[in-house]
Formats: C-alpha cells, sequence, structure tokens
C-alpha cells in the first residue's frame, strides 16, 4: 500500500508539473529527431492523445518512487532475513535502482537515437515516417524494460553466487553459452535490425562479465574474513589453555 500511495503520489506530481503531455514531449525527442523536418507523430485512436501521455506519466511515476516501491518489499521480506542478509539486502536494493535507471537512461540516450536514425535512414524517399504514438510508446517500455532488465545481470549473478547456487568457476566455463544467449535474447527482444541487437547484447555480456568479477571478490573476501575469525578463534583458544 505504501508504495502505491507513493507512485500515485508522484503521478499526481508530474500530472500537474510539468504534465502528462512536456513528459511525452520529452519521451518523443529520439523518434522526432530521425523524422522528416516538419513531420510529426500522429494518434489513429479517438481518447489516444489522451490516454499515451497518460500512460508514459505513470511509468515516469513509477520509475521516479522506484526506490521507494523497492525499499517497502525489502522492509516486507526482511523480518524473515537473518542479519547478514540484511546487510547484504540494502546495498543490493540500492544498486538494482541504479542499474535499471542506468540501463533506460542508456536506451534512451543511446540506443534509440541510433537506432531510430538507422531504421530512417533505409527509408525509401517516396514514403514519409508518421509513426503512431500508441505503437511508439509500447516499443519504448518494451525497450525500458528489457534493458533495465539487462543491467540487472550483475545483481543476478552476484546473487545466485552467493547463494551457492553456482561458483565463479562454473559461470566462467559457461561463457561461451552466455554470449551465445545474450544475441539470441536480443534477437526476441529487439526490433528486427543488427544495432539494436548488438547495442543488446554486448552490453549484457560485458555486465555478465563485471558480476563475474564483483562475485569473485566478494567471494575471496569472505575466505579470507574466515581466515582471520578462525586466526582469532584460535589465538583466543591459545590465551585460555595458557
Amino acid at each position: 500500500m505504501r508504495a502505491v500511495i507513493a507512485v500515485v503520489g508522484v503521478f499526481i506530481v508530474l500530472a500537474i508539473y510539468p504534465g502528462p503531455s512536456a513528459i511525452y514531449d520529452v519521451l518523443a525527442q529520439p523518434m522526432l529527431a530521425s523524422l522528416p523536418t516538419g513531420t510529426r507523430m500522429i494518434a489513429t485512436g479517438v481518447i489516444t492523445p489522451f490516454m499515451v501521455p497518460i500512460k508514459v506519466t505513470l511509468l515516469a511515476s513509477f520509475v521516479v518512487a522506484l526506490p521507494v516501491v523497492l525499499y517497502q518489499a525489502w522492509a516486507f521480506i526482511a523480518p524473515g532475513l537473518y542479519r547478514h542478509e540484511q546487510r547484504l539486502a540494502l546495498p543490493l536494493i540500492a544498486s538494482s535502482t541504479l542499474l535499471f535507471l542506468l540501463g533506460m537512461a542508456f536506451c534512451y540516450f543511446v540506443v534509440f537515437r541510433t537506432v531510430f536514425h538507422f531504421i530512417a535512414g533505409f527509408a525509401p524517399e517516396s514514403i514519409t515516417p508518421a509513426p503512431d504514438i500508441e505503437a511508439y510508446v509500447s516499443f519504448v517500455m518494451t525497450m525500458f524494460i528489457a534493458f533495465g532488465v539487462t543491467f540487472e545481470v550483475p545483481i543476478a549473478v552476484i546473487l545466485l553466487v552467493k547463494s551457492g547456487v553456482v561458483t565463479v568457476q562454473k559461470l566462467r566455463s559457461a561463457r561461451g553459452y552466455v554470449i551465445v544467449g545474450a544475441f539470441v535474447i536480443a534477437a526476441v527482444v529487439t526490433p528486427p535490425d543488427v544495432v539494436s541487437q548488438f547495442m543488446l547484447a554486448v552490453p549484457l555480456c560485458l555486465l555478465f562479465e563485471l558480476g563475474v568479477l564483483v562475485a569473485s571478490a566478494l567471494k575471496k573476501r569472505e575466505a579470507l574474513d574466515d581466515t582471520e575469525k578462525d586466526a582469532d578463534d584460535d589465538a583466543e583458544v591459545a590465551a585460555r589453555n595458557e
């Protein structure tokens, strides 16, 4: 309920200022920049000019309130976690939020501008592109989710290693399968063009490697802490015997 209230509260604020129309105009900038001069997007539905900006504002509200939503999810499960698991949860929530937002930012500032210009370059001279705003928003939301989830790969890798499901060695040995899987996922999620597929698959592979490196560093640190703890315990036992 608190998460829903946070999203609704942010939605009300954004609806008042800067308003749904202004928020949609910002979202539409990458597409408008690739269209011929003077060309605008179209709305084929009767209520589409009203509903689409509202959907976009709701999406923006969820993104802005995402830290609160994730914190409420953590607060719900925290009583069932051990103390060391609780210490790990908060950094994971913060990093998950940051990585998801970075994925959306990468998609907006890099992928959209590159892909839209690439696609517009293939349009015949006899055609004037005029994308429908509802189809555009559906495409944008799909891409945002795809890149946001992709940027969560390091967190998933760390959790798999920390929970003991896989080891760092197994992940490294499966690197080839991960690369193939990344390109398969990119081919399914992104539009049927090579540019967008590479722009999703390559970060996915790099983020997997980042997750493996961080997980390896954490495991080494745990092993070092365990060694120091065992040494302290041995010293304490020796002191008692003396």
